[in-house]
């Protein structure tokens, strides 16, 4: 593999390790979370970890070989605008949930994050289907904590 064909793979695995370190540093399961009556069919929280860390390796694998496939400079830029845009909608949840203690307003945010990665898959497929199948264990795993998410307001609301 040459030096061109491994900047981007390198680049676009760097800023998922950054998005995940800061989600990871703002999210804080303290008394406040513990208190949170959970529904009883969510996954332990040691899955959360091992889950988001297989998500984001795919999200990196997907941003490369989507902007590898991009047909002209202007997808790559939006395809770029895109990812960007997903990865602050996905740390804005985290600051919601765990530093606002608002999850009824988390809830609200990931509706409009759920619709950022079905237009990535979206946008990706129409030039990579490997990029947009990769961002589909995404898709079905926000819809899972889009469910915790809202039964955690139901079971606790109402928050602030």
């Amino acid at each position: 593999m040459t030096r061109a064909a491994i900047f981007p793979i390198l680049i676009a695995g760097l800023l998922a390790l950054v998005t995940a370190i800061v989600g990871g540093t703002i999210t804080v399961l303290d008394e406040w979370y513990y208190s949170l009556e959970q529904p009883a069919w969510g996954p332990p929280d040691y899955m959360f970890g091992i889950i988001w860390t297989a998500i984001f390796a795919m999200i990196a694998l997907a941003a490369f070989f989507a902007w590898r496939s991009a047909p002209s400079r202007r997808h790559a830029e939006i395809l770029i605008g895109l990812f960007a845009l997903n990865g602050f909608l996905n740390l804005l949840w985290s600051f919601l949930f765990f530093r606002m203690q608002r999850p009824d307003w988390a809830f609200y945010e990931l509706i409009i994050l759920w619709i950022s990665i079905l237009a990535l898959i979206l946008f990706c497929g129409r030039f990579s289907k490997l990029a947009s199948a990769l961002l589909l264990p995404y898709l079905i795993w926000v819809t899972i904590a889009g469910t915790l998410n809202y039964q955690i307001v139901q079971l606790n609301g109402p928050f602030g």
